[in-house]
């Protein structure tokens, strides 16, 4: 369901975007306005403003701005819905139900949010117990500190110690027999004899955050030789392990600043990589890491780094990430494969090595595009047309997983190249069908297609591309259905109709193709939907439809503007001749980059000029303005390449 564009209105009109952004920001008043670091790009001195007559965020460094909801969508990596309902949450406010929605499904709706927000305070109150117990307990201690972890980092992961004993929480808990305790993972319950006893029993522990930084799980760690090493709290209606990382929420700006996510395998990777310069790290929960993982991922950045072990086990690993990598493999992505010496992982490795050398080889990590190629003719003997073959038929559902761009169709002229076989024909032979039922052996695959028979004429003589002053073919009325040269009288042209304004143009391609709003940059939302009225209204509109439903036809759509103010421009950009905008989408999200990258020249020509006018006042807006030169001179250049 979509949420009333009245009820976000008076969400943000309630809502202390100061309030909002003082949650995660460090910030000091500055005349009209609050300062601070900028939480999306690394600096020394502040450029982040906040205004509280505005209620708006803009930072003059890196060009980040919105409101109180955008924040939380871009620093804390909210889905728009997510995003409303927390900010609902914090001014007390319910975010509506769908009036379609009855009244017993609203009701199992707010139990379930109820049951979420009293889980998650219930793995708050264990962890905060057994933050006091790792204080109390010296063997725990021990162990981090033989691992080299502080307790700076130690206070900022939340680690802790669960003791020995079988009902330990029971000092926790008064209720020990609580349902919640079991729902939440906390507690075990024997199914023969019904006895309860705690999960976590003699582990260091490991807390595991959401995104909004709510305790959802654990993790526990033995500190002897029980078996198993690691365990997880198990699937709940809070904590789902093929969805969450360990570490991303403390992870968030460091990932931001140093522009990568570096992917490990275990919590003691992340901590100690945290430890040793590198708190970028995040961790999969003791599974496979999956699509949604990588979505999430590149929530905070366009590059992702997976750290593996080099043995068998770590190369399996690395395979089915790779799987769930593809589909998000655009040409503005960055997927790389970093592979130590099997006998270390990443915590080992900088204490051998240095945290030098292991920032070397984060940089020279394996490309997606080269683990793909590698993972296709593992065991093929490429020195045969079998071997070959063989490593076509590996590679095919890899390279079908990913979006079509540049980076695809250079994948597929280097598998032609490896395959020996023409990047054109490979693509024809992949995406070839079945012949159709009763087809005859040799017969054209079009039977009305002009009959060039076995010497085509030359290319200008085929339908649809004649040279200017001759005519196309067409079909005789001789009732013989002979091919020949239409010598008919040209018809003059059709009334051109009126060129459309780039607003209007970016509007059109966003309509029909909706998907392309998940290769925006943050940049690019900021520029749309501060576009004045009508554009920047349905831009903001169109993203929020976007977030609550995902990728949605023009015909849907349609229905859905029913009525809202934007409707008479959708309408208007999206009817008559010029609104066609099938063809090859590679081109037109090329087409698309092109628009929105003029119109970020426009914004920052406006800011520059703003600059200019303050400079006499403020010392540092000829630097701010010199920063925003260097990236309007790279939009041009890319412009004038592009061309």
């Amino acid at each position: 369901m979509s949420i009333p564009q009245s009820f976000i209105q008076e969400l943000l009109a309630r809502a202390d975007v100061v309030d909002i952004v003082g949650r995660y920001v460090q910030l000091k008043k500055s005349g009209a306005n609050y300062m601070g670091l900028c939480p999306f790009h690394g600096e020394k001195s502040p450029s982040f403003s906040v205004s509280p007559s505005k209620q708006f965020f803009h930072c003059f460094g890196c060009g980040k701005n919105g409101n109180a909801i955008g924040f939380l969508m871009d620093h804390a990596g909210m889905g728009f819905r997510e995003a409303v309902q927390d900010l609902a949450q914090h001014v007390g406010m319910q975010v509506p139900e769908d009036e379609n929605t009855s009244p017993q499904d609203r009701e199992r709706a707010a139990a379930q949010r109820q049951k979420q927000a009293t889980l998650t305070d219930v793995l708050e109150k264990a962890g905060e117990a057994w933050r006091r117990h790792l204080r109390e307990s010296p063997r725990a201690i021990q162990y981090f500190k033989g691992r080299g972890v502080s307790g700076q980092i130690a206070k900022r992961y939340g680690l802790g110690y669960a003791p020995e004993g079988w009902r330990g929480l029971a000092s926790v808990f008064p209720e020990y027999d609580s349902p919640l305790l079991e729902e939440s993972g906390l507690v075990i319950v024997g199914e023969d004899d019904g006895k309860r006893y705690d999960r976590f029993r003699d582990r260091v522990m490991f807390p595991i955050r959401n995104v909004k930084g709510e305790c959802i799980g654990f993790g526990g760690r033995v500190l002897g030789d029980d078996k198993p090493k690691y365990l997880n709290s198990p699937e709940t209606p809070v904590f789902h392990k093929g969805r969450e990382l360990y570490g991303l929420y403390e992870a968030r700006t460091a990932i931001r600043e140093h522009g990568y996510a570096l992917v490990t395998e275990g919590y003691m990777d992340v901590v100690a990589l945290a430890q040793l310069g590198f708190p970028n790290a995040v961790a999969t929960l003791g599974t496979a890491c999956t699509a949604d993982h990588v979505h999430k991922l590149f929530r905070f950045t366009d590059t992702v780094v997976f750290s593996f072990d080099g043995d068998a086990a770590g190369r399996r690993a690395a395979r089915k990430a790779l799987d769930g990598a593809l589909p998000y493999a655009s040409d503005t992505r960055s997927v790389k494969f970093l592979f130590l010496p099997a006998e270390h992982d990443p915590d080992s490795f900088i204490r051998a090595h240095g945290a030098d050398a292991f920032a070397r080889h984060v940089g020279d990590a394996l490309p997606l595009s080269r683990f793909l190629l590698d993972a296709a003719r593992e065991g093929c003997d490429l020195g045969t047309a079998e071997g070959r073959a063989h490593m076509l038929a590996n590679a095919r559902p890899l390279w079908s997983l990913m979006p079509d761009g540049a980076l695809k169709r250079q994948l597929l002229a280097e598998l032609g190249e490896l395959g020996q076989l023409p990047p054109k024909e490979l693509a024809e032979l992949w995406a070839q069908e079945p012949a159709r039922p009763g087809t005859a052996a040799g017969a054209p695959a079009h039977a009305d297609e002009p009959p060039w028979g076995h010497e085509p004429p030359p290319p200008q003589d085929w339908p649809g591309e004649s040279p200017p002053g001759q005519r196309p073919w067409r079909k005789s009325g001789d009732g013989k259905g002979r091919w020949r040269r239409d010598e008919r009288p040209a018809q003059p042209p059709l009334p051109r109709t009126p060129a459309a304004s780039r607003d209007d143009h970016a509007a059109r391609l966003l309509l029909s193709h909706m998907a392309f709003i998940e290769h925006l940059t943050h940049e690019d939302h900021a520029v749309l939907c501060e576009l004045p009225e009508p554009h920047g209204p349905l831009f903001a509109w169109l993203e929020g439809q976007f977030h609550d439903h995902g990728a949605l036809a023009w015909a849907v759509l349609r229905e859905s503007l029913r009525g809202h103010p934007c409707e008479p421009l959708a309408e208007r950009v999206m009817t008559g001749s010029h609104a066609q905008t099938e063809g090859d989408e590679a081109e037109l999200r090329a087409e698309l980059r092109g628009l929105l990258d003029r119109m970020l020249i426009d914004a920052i020509k406006r800011q520059q000029s703003a600059l200019i006018a303050a400079a006499s006042q403020d010392p540092a807006a000829l630097e701010r303005y010199r920063a925003l030169q260097v990236r309007r001179r790279a939009l041009e250049e890319n412009g004038r390449q592009a061309s």
